[in-house]
């Protein structure tokens, strides 16, 4: 059974941040053939061998952060040289400029409460916000700030993935992700061949990426990842001549 994996590394990472912690070394060097291959239970799919390991990502490209860059881009050099079936397809990552209202830092899955304004003339004058009736006639805070979004990656994935499938390069499938924008192309796929779906987060699975595992070609299966699925599948230091980030 040939397999092809289908990486949505931000997904990934964050995901594993979100379990393992942000300062916490041990879980960034990580090994994802191996971790692939451990997933599969060899009595739902016999014979399972790794076709395929695509890696959907986008370069780091934040002016004033080049530790980012260049950590990045080590790891992706030890990827290519440690497993001979990667492909590295890469989206864009690019600055945005947006707008919105102050909210509290939310403590749960849920939004956080937007926050009241203290009154126009308290407003600091360094502070670009704009004082605004909210939807309910409370007074509110507009501000606009910069960030940084990845885009392309899920496309990526997902036309990876039914190229794939439909020219019958692979006889399974396995996405990590956890982006329920790929509803559509698991669905699909999955009327082809077994789909195993994996959710790196430690968020439930998404709704829309949920299934039944007897549907189209069957034997599909889901899986969320905990912490050490992270630890315990760790690349070689050094991998040629890619060594590990500091902190890693």
């Amino acid at each position: 059974m040939r397999v092809g994996v289908y990486v949505d590394a931000f997904n990934v990472y964050y995901g594993a941040r979100s379990h393992c912690g942000r300062g916490t070394a041990g879980w960034r060097w990580l090994d994802l053939a191996a971790l692939a291959m451990s997933l599969i239970n060899p009595h739902v799919w016999p014979g399972a061998v790794l076709e395929r390991l695509i890696y959907c990502t986008a370069p780091r490209d934040r002016e004033g952060d080049t530790t980012s860059r260049q950590d990045q881009q080590a790891y992706v050099e030890a990827l290519k040289s440690h497993i001979p079936e990667l492909e590295v397809v890469n989206g864009k990552y690019a600055p945005r400029t947006k707008t919105g209202v102050v909210v509290e830092k939310p403590r749960s899955r849920r939004q956080g409460r937007r926050v009241a304004s203290p009154g126009a003339t308290q407003l600091p004058p360094w502070l670009p916000a704009e004082e605004i009736t909210g939807p309910e006639g409370q007074k509110e805070l507009l501000v606009t700030v910069s960030t940084f979004e990845e885009k392309g990656s899920d496309v990526n994935v997902a036309s990876h993935l039914l190229i794939d499938v439909l020219s019958g390069h692979v006889d399974a499938a396995m996405v990590l992700s956890n982006d329920s924008d790929l509803h559509f192309p698991l669905r699909h796929a999955r009327e082809h061949v077994p789909v195993a779906t994996i959710n790196p987060s430690t968020h439930p699975t998404a709704v829309d990426l949920r299934g039944d595992p007897h549907s189209g070609a069957g034997r599909h299966w889901w899986r969320r990842l905990r912490p050490h699925d992270f630890y315990n599948h760790q690349l070689p230091d050094p991998v040629e001549s890619c060594r590990k980030p500091d902190g890693w």
